[in-house]
């Protein structure tokens, strides 16, 4: 299903709910907006299920990289992001760290975001297909009190999402309409960072790219980086210690002759 075709079938639902009578009855009210809510969850799967060669490949790439959820920093997203970027740039992917920032404007408040992307080309003469890898993905469009519709739709989005700026860019107009229904049905306003605008700046903005350095993430085959390791498949993460001094053994006998000479001199004060 296309994306024109699947902002045709949401206005259709929306304008008829808001067709119907100023007070209707709660039967019908809650009958409509169980056929949206329905409608969105099988967009959404049907958006998820949909995949690109590119993006096939970047996701099964992914996904083998167990790994990562051993790491020790698993919990820091920001230096995951440098790891995993480093280890696709060791396997010959083009693959760098994106960093979108964007300032206040009408209903959207500043912010800054980060994110992995990758350059898949398919073929001698394809052209590049940028891809987008979010390691933190679902968490972004969760809700403090959301509905039960709402919820299940969240608890159906990918925590590491892996997709083309076409897909992203339909799953946030799905999930934004849907949020803003779930907040209203709750009574509640929209705040600004659940809107369409701010979430889709987190990952269309300007943006700039990064290089992580190795020293810092500890990636490397088998040499030694910054007191991490890597080497026969697995890492050894720990911090950098200095090497140990041992001190120097007094010598209290058998030591050179000008030292034994030196220590038995006596020295007359009077």
């Amino acid at each position: 299903m296309g994306s024109l075709e699947d902002d045709q079938l949401v206005q259709m639902v929306r304008d008829f709910i808001e067709s119907e009578s100023p007070s209707p009855t709660n039967s019908t009210s809650s009958k409509c907006r169980a056929l949206t809510h329905r409608t969105q969850c099988f967009m959404l799967q049907d958006i998820l299920r949909s995949e690109t060669r590119a993006e096939a490949k970047v996701r099964n790439y992914v996904l083998n990289l167990k790994r990562m959820r051993g790491r020790s920093d698993a919990k820091n997203p920001s230096r995951l992001r440098k790891w995993l970027v480093l280890r696709m740039k060791m396997d010959g992917l083009d693959a760098s760290l994106c960093h979108t920032c964007w300032a206040t404007s009408l209903g959207c408040p500043a912010g800054e975001y980060e994110y992995v992307e990758v350059n898949i080309t398919e073929g001698e003469n394809g052209s590049p297909e940028r891809v987008i890898v979010d390691i933190d993905f679902r968490s972004q469009f969760e809700l403090a009190r959301p509905t039960q519709y709402y919820r299940e739709m969240t608890e159906s989005l990918p925590v590491i999402f892996v997709g083309t700026e076409n897909k992203l860019s339909r799953i946030i107009s799905l999930l934004c309409s849907a949020a803003k229904q779930s907040l209203r049905e709750k009574g509640l306003h929209v705040p600004p960072w659940r809107t369409t605008s701010y979430m889709q700046s987190k990952w269309f903005s300007g943006r700039h790219h990064e290089e992580p350095c190795p020293q810092e993430q500890g990636v490397g085959t088998g040499e030694r980086y910054g007191g991490v390791r890597e080497a026969e498949g697995e890492d050894e993460i720990g911090e950098w210690v200095p090497p140990i001094v041992k001190p120097r053994k007094r010598d209290l006998g058998g030591g050179s002759g000008l030292s034994k000479q030196f220590s038995d001199l006596t020295i007359n004060c009077c």
